[in-house]
């Protein structure tokens, strides 16, 4: 294999694998923050054990991604040499501060794992402060530094050299969308994973406390923010549009400039004959979303050289996927708003019963608002193709030109296979059975308290 494809397909794969925790890392300490205090300010013993089984599951989600992502940081470096020494000067700043952010998230980490009943309720409640902020930034720098490379600013050159300016991105509207984007998908993954833990627990009999307020703050933060993603999707695209032309082009799969473009939904992109078969036009809506106005014209991709153009099938497949899942999360939003809106008119408690098609909602939600990020993000590196730094460097002349680097390819994979297996058997364990901390009384009832009576579980 030639060290272009085995760098290809192993950085792949290690991204796909590594954003998965990523995204983990940026919405539980959130989640834990309101939990924690809810516990702090009721005494709800529920809401405890909520804590103590989150806590538990961001240390194991935390090791995880830490290994992922040290993988990732030597693959830049080995597969990616003549992208690093050419602009390591323009992101070099973006790393070096997700370092700094990383090992505070890790400092704080170790206090509030081991600090229970050795800091106060207050102090440990605090330390959870420090890992959501720090292990939001970790994430957000990185991300500035892929939209840097959709968007490269700050460039010059000197003395026949290339120069760049590391604080010019975050003067750049695309790190600013992508990071908001990225941000909201973040917690929409984790409301939704947790929503639909809790919601698989309840479709299985466990009808108590501890899942329904599990579900319920899971199934609010993923709801909450799907009317929220979705205007910050209408303004990246807006930026992909006047930054990136053709990857607008390909995600909507237009290839002649024109104006009056209609908005398709759905529908394949033929490479042959340039056209999508299937999917179902809205008369002049890409134009109007653009520009406002139904003539505006939309820069097509035959406006690109054909060895410059992205794979638009894929992309185009990729940007569907995103939007109908965000779609199907919106119609549950608008589902779930009507419903509290009549329960709350005829003063029903609970606002929203948990019926068992409510509950498989709640369980589709967490899948899907997954997968849609995973095709988000095909969409960003795949619709950049084929450059690495877009129209500044191609992916081809940025890769090694070492080969027989397939062991390392087949090494990544299996070290990928363990932590996988790993963590499903950890998880298991974790999610079986109920809730210690519900079932027994002693000293771990939480940091500096004392003993809370056990709760009555209704099965």
């Amino acid at each position: 294999m030639s060290g272009l494809v085995v760098a290809r397909v192993e950085t792949a794969l290690s991204l796909s694998f590594h954003i998965m925790f990523a995204v983990f890392g940026v919405g539980l300490p959130w989640l834990l923050l309101y939990a924690e205090r809810r516990w702090l300010k009721t005494g709800d013993p529920v809401w405890y054990a909520l804590t103590r089984k989150w806590a538990r599951v961001m240390a194991v989600l935390f090791a995880i991604g830490a290994v992922s992502g040290t993988v990732l940081s030597f693959e830049f470096g080995l597969l990616w040499p003549t992208f690093m020494s050419t602009y390591g000067g323009a992101i070099g700043l973006l790393f070096t501060l997700e370092a700094f952010a990383f090992f505070t998230e890790a400092i704080f980490m170790g206090l509030y794992l081991y600090g229970w009943k050795r800091l106060s309720r207050r102090a440990h409640w605090l330390v959870l402060w420090p890992i959501a902020i720090s292990g939001t930034l970790s994430t957000l720098f990185v991300v500035m530094a892929n939209a840097w490379m959709n968007h490269p600013v700050g460039l010059g050159v000197s003395h026949g050299k290339i120069t760049a300016d590391p604080w010019a991105v975050f003067s750049s509207s695309t790190s600013w969308t992508e990071v908001c984007h990225m941000f909201v998908a973040a917690l929409m993954c984790t409301g939704g994973a947790v929503a639909a833990v809790y919601a698989i627990g309840m479709l299985r009999g466990r009808r108590d406390e501890y899942h329904r307020k599990g579900l319920n703050l899971g199934m609010a933060v993923i709801l909450a923010l799907a009317p929220v993603q979705l205007l910050i999707g209408d303004f990246a695209a807006r930026d992909v549009a006047t930054t990136q032309p053709a990857k607008l082009a390909a995600m909507e799969g237009h290839y002649y400039t024109s104006g009056h473009v209609p908005l398709t939904i759905g529908g394949f992109y033929n490479s042959q004959t340039h056209q999508l078969v299937g999917g179902v036009p809205i008369p002049d809506g890409l134009s109007l979303l653009l520009d406002f106005k139904p003539g505006a014209v939309v820069p097509g991709l035959d406006q690109t050289p054909a060895n410059q153009q992205p794979m638009t099938a894929v992309v185009h497949l990729a940007f569907d996927s995103m939007v109908g899942l965000g779609t199907a999360i919106l119609l549950i939003t608008a589902w779930g708003a009507w419903r509290w809106l009549r329960s709350r008119r005829r003063g029903v408690v609970p606002r929203i019963a948990h019926t068992k098609r409510w509950l498989w909602a709640a369980a589709f939600s967490g899948p899907a608002a997954m997968l849609a990020m995973l095709a988000g993000w095909e969409v960003t590196e795949g619709g950049r193709q084929p450059w690495i730094v877009y129209q500044q460097m191609l992916v081809a002349d940025a890769a090694t030109k070492s080969t027989g680097l397939g062991w390392a390819l087949l090494a990544t994979i299996l070290i990928y296979l363990g932590l996988a297996v790993a963590l499903i058997l950890i998880l298991r364990k974790l999610a079986s059975g109920s809730p210690p901390e519900l079932a027994r009384t002693g000293s771990e009832t939480g940091p500096g308290i004392e003993p809370t009576p056990a709760l009555e579980v209704t099965r």
